[in-house]
């Protein structure tokens, strides 16, 4: 299928990492037993991977594209109401076992926007998300946990990793985190060469392993723990991560009422305790 308008995920400006910003996890929640990539499923291997959490739980475009498929039965199977996006490049997701669908047919999306809620229909003994990935064309589906991993992103649930040349709002958000940190960046969300120098900087401070990757081991020292009140860089980065999902926030670095409100929705959709607090699982869940 010939697409137009769908950013290209991968170009030869980026091609020295895979973990590059674009990607995303589409939603919170615990990997079920017999649910993985594979799995007997009839005549045919289960083709994707689910995860489970509550009716309601928010849905997000695991990349930037373009909504090709929207209802019941858009592939074949049992996974009811159905999305699937386009990436371009021949690559495709689709998620399944929808209960209410936040965007129409042939909207664009971003990467982390909100675009479905988790669901029950379809044939499922409870409700979760089936999230599959295609490469090389709709119907060539690869291991949605793996093609994830390989873009620094941990479909079960875990901090992500960010490599140099990486673009877009996680990078906005780790450059806003190295200024409250002490070394002003422009938050312009390309990790580059300065970007990357101030990370090496920091990890270096922390003992950390100065490869310039913000990974699993970088972000807990990097992020703080925010509530009403925090002003700063630091809230700008979580005003920049709330808004990659949908929150519509001003990046004005003002922890009040709105950002509160916004913190609020985002843990209530995530399953995440609703306190107000940006805390370490908030943060790992916005950015992952």
């Amino acid at each position: 299928m010939a697409l137009t308008g769908v950013p290209a995920l991968t170009s030869s400006a980026w091609a020295a990492t895979l973990k590059d910003g674009r990607w995303c996890n589409p939603a919170r929640g615990r990997f079920p037993a017999g649910g993985h990539y594979g799995a007997p499923r009839g005549p045919y291997p289960h083709a994707g991977q689910d995860v489970t959490n509550s009716t309601g739980t928010a849905v997000y475009a695991a990349a930037a594209g373009t909504v090709v498929r929207r209802g019941t039965g858009v592939l074949s199977g049992r996974t009811g109401n159905g999305l699937v996006i386009a990436h371009g490049g021949g690559r495709y997701t689709y998620y399944g076992h929808l209960s209410a669908f936040r965007i129409p047919l042939n909207a664009k999306v971003a990467a982390g926007q909100r675009i479905a809620d988790m669901g029950a229909t379809g044939h499922v003994t409870g409700p979760h998300l089936h999230f599959e990935t295609h490469s090389g064309g709709l119907g060539a589906t690869v291991n949605p946990v793996s093609y994830l991993a390989a873009r620094g992103v941990d479909l079960g649930g875990g901090w992500p990793a960010i490599s140099p040349g990486a673009v877009g709002a996680t990078v906005k958000a780790v450059q806003y985190l190295i200024t409250r940190r002490g070394t002003t960046l422009v938050a312009d969300g390309t990790y580059g060469s300065v970007s990357v120098n101030a990370v090496k900087k920091f990890q270096s401070s922390r003992g950390l392993v100065a490869d310039g990757q913000v990974g699993p081991k970088t972000w807990p020292s990097l992020v703080y723990s925010l509530q009403r009140g925090s002003s700063g860089a630091h809230v700008r980065a979580l005003q920049v991560a709330l808004n990659k999902h949908s929150a519509g926030l001003a990046v004005d670095g003002d922890f009040g009422a709105v950002t509160n409100s916004a913190v609020r929705a985002y843990q209530a959709v995530n399953r995440l305790v609703v306190d107000g607090q940006a805390g370490p699982k908030s943060w790992e869940a916005l950015v992952g």
